[in-house]
């Protein structure tokens, strides 16, 4: 039986009201300006909604017009739209785009769907989007979503987005298809997920085949127990994502089997790592990189989808640097940090402090919600029993006196160390230096934890440092959590 399209249309339009906007709809139910609607997209590809509408409200304050794109300088086009995805990229094809259209098209964004993929940073998508949205012309727009849903739903047969535009075209009703695009990226996004899909509450779960998909399970309603499986959770700061992919990054990643990996110090952009580390089998990547190059940068690797992910912690000298990401759970919040470093001569101490302050302030706001997992380098050995030469680095980064406070204010402020909740051994560390072979003589520090909210600490089960795990002068450190 064939698929009924006209049915499926109409109920999604009847839920659509309850589903976010995709953002070039919302930008453009704020203005008709092609311009704005052509850059708004070339922003979208590879980012979040919420962090596009950002970086397109930066940019439009700086660059109404093509005119004012052409004043600005790569670099000041970085600063604007950061941390939108291949965002030095997209700066590029940006800075290239008034030259483009003065060129071809006399200043003005053309209308079709052939001339705008002339222009820098425009595929097919985003040249089919600015047709229907700018221009209000026929144009079907097949991104992921669409590809994805028109699949399971049978209604056709491709293996590619091209094929999927092409297959539509021939077939869809001419009615549906400057909406379609709208249609399926929200309800992809609220319901029809990549993985797992909320089948259970789908407005079209009578009607739809379900070709090649798992739905989601729903979770049992009873009390937290020992019988509930534990989930895997591992922070590892890598020192160096695409380096230490040639050292068994992979087969560590097979061995460890989390639920959810965290990284820090991955010091790239993730368009700079090879496919093997952008996309590992089975879990979904967020990325938070530093805007300066081979820098700083944390990423969270997860086999269960957010709810919410939150980029930062609102402040822009800490989040320049990408040191937070907070993916949001169902009855937990996953914070994965790397916490600055002093430095030689504590010349950053005072910013360390203040980023311990802000922190605190970030898990206190929703730990007042729900459970709060804290993990990380956080660049502090706690207590002398936390590193092998205590009394010669009192006043060496890392274990200086306010260093030290600072992390006791967070534990007092009602957060757990997990590790010592399981393990009150001496010469367990995380870090070792490359000098001196300090790791085979263990000579190092425990400097990376888990921090989870005292009303939680009966939710972990374990608590773990990998030592035997090599590659980066850290170890991955890891918690099981009910």
């Amino acid at each position: 039986m064939s698929f009924p399209i006209n049915e499926a249309v109409a109920r999604l339009r009847k839920e659509a009201a309850d589903w976010q906007a995709p953002i070039v709809d919302l930008i453009a139910a704020q203005t008709e300006d092609p311009f704005k609607v052509l850059t708004a997209t070339i922003l979208s590809a590879r980012t979040k909604d919420e962090v596009t509408a950002a970086a397109a409200r930066r940019l439009f304050a700086q660059a109404e017009n093509a005119e004012d794109l052409a004043k600005l300088s790569i670099a000041e086009l970085e600063r604007l739209i950061y941390p939108v995805g291949f965002f030095h990229s997209k700066a590029r094809y940006l800075a290239a785009l008034p030259a483009a259209l003065a060129r071809n098209f006399g200043g003005k964004v053309p209308k079709t769907v052939e001339e705008l993929i002339r222009l820098p940073g425009v595929g097919r998508k985003t040249a089919n989007l600015v047709v229907a949205v700018a221009f209000k012309k026929p144009a079907i727009c097949v991104d992921t979503h669409v590809h994805r849903i028109m699949n399971l739903w049978g209604y056709v047969a491709t293996e590619t987005p091209l094929a999927t535009e092409m297959a539509l075209r021939a077939k869809l009703p001419a009615p549906y298809w400057l909406e379609i695009n709208s249609l399926l990226v929200a309800f992809g996004q609220a319901l029809c997920k990549p993985r797992f899909p909320h089948c259970d509450r789908c407005p079209l779960a009578d009607i739809c085949p379900r070709i090649g998909i798992t739905p989601r399970k729903l979770p049992m309603k009873k009390e937290l127990s020992a019988d509930k499986p534990a989930l895997r959770l591992v922070s590892w700061n890598v020192n160096g994502l695409r380096a230490i992919v040639e050292k068994g990054f992979l087969d560590a990643v097979r061995r460890l089997d989390a639920d959810i990996f965290a990284l820090q110090e991955i010091k790239a952009f993730p368009e700079q790592l090879p496919e093997a580390a952008r996309s590992i089998p089975g879990y979904q990547a967020w990325w938070h990189p530093a805007k300066k190059k081979g820098y700083s940068g944390v990423a969270v690797f997860s086999r269960k989808e957010p709810l919410n992910v939150i980029y930062g912690l609102g402040r822009e000298d800490c989040d320049s640097e990408g040191r937070v990401l907070t993916l949001e759970f169902a009855d937990f919040y996953f914070v994965a940090a790397y916490f600055p470093n002093s430095q030689d001569g504590l010349k950053r101490l005072t910013f360390k402090l203040e980023f311990n302050r802000a922190m605190l302030a970030h898990i206190n706001r929703l730990a007042a919600e729900k459970s709060v997992l804290l993990c990380g380098d956080l660049n502090v050995a706690h207590k002398e029993i936390d590193l092998a030469n205590p009394k010669a680095n009192v006043q060496n980064p890392g274990f200086t006196p306010e260093e030290r406070a600072g992390l006791e204010e967070i534990l007092q402020a009602g957060y757990a160390d997990t590790f010592r909740l399981f393990h009150p051994e001496p010469q367990r560390y995380s870090w070792w230096s490359y000098r001196t072979a300090a790791r085979q003589r263990n000579v190092g520090w425990r400097i990376d934890y888990f921090l989870v909210d005292a009303k939680s600490q009966g939710r972990v089960r374990a608590a773990e440092i990998h030592n035997d795990i090599h590659g980066s002068d850290h170890c991955p450190v890891s918690v099981d959590f009910l």
